[in-house]
């Protein structure tokens, strides 16, 4: 919410991150307010509602995602293998060692309230976007429509697996990579480059 205290905000939010990590996905909006030592009414009004505080979560934490996976989206060009690889192994490692934000942010808040699942897909369309801008600009794709339909495709991929494999910890994280990255290079085997003069 406008002119509230930024500093406060943060406050909260890092009281917010402390016990949903402590205690998982499932912990009460009172047990988060009581973290950072205020009442529930108070916690809602800095945010608006449960939704803004869940919107301000999302924002923080997927921005986050974002701005670790960039450089490995502009790694070496010409090593397309290398760095598909890093950059899932990147977003794995990430959401491995926030295992319970990211539940709580693509499982109990997005299933509870419609405002913050719209909010969250749009963050993930904005990644898909970026590594479709990213993949014509290269020229790794010729055609800017099929770049944006393998940029969304591959975002969409790597997430669904991510949260199918925090499921199943017993799969070592080198076997969902690699399958991950074969699919990603046998989609630009089939995909014509753009030709430069």
């Amino acid at each position: 919410m406008s002119g509230r205290d930024p500093d406060r905000r943060r406050a909260l939010l890092d009281a917010a991150d402390r016990v949903i990590l402590r205690e998982g996905p499932e912990v009460s909006m009172a047990v988060i307010a009581a973290e950072a030592g205020i009442t529930k009414p108070i916690l809602y009004r800095h945010f608006g509602d449960k939704s803004g505080l869940y919107q301000a979560l999302a924002d923080r934490h997927v921005r986050t995602v974002i701005a670790q996976l960039r450089p490995q989206f502009a790694g070496v060009r010409g090593d397309l293998r290398g760095r598909a690889a890093m950059t899932i192994a990147v977003y794995l490692d990430l959401i491995t060692a926030n295992r319970n934000l990211y539940r709580f942010l693509f499982h109990r808040a997005s299933g509870e309230d419609t405002r913050t699942r719209s909010h969250m897909t749009a963050l993930v369309r904005g990644l898909g976007e970026e590594l479709g801008a990213v993949l014509a600009a290269e020229g790794v794709v010729a055609e800017p429509v099929r770049a944006q339909v393998l940029g969304h495709a591959f975002v969409g991929m790597v997430q669904a697996t991510g949260d199918w494999w925090l499921e199943h910890p017993e799969v070592d994280r080198a076997e969902v990579v690699e399958g991950l990255v074969d699919v990603i290079v046998a989609a630009f085997a089939m995909t014509p480059v753009m030709r430069h003069r």
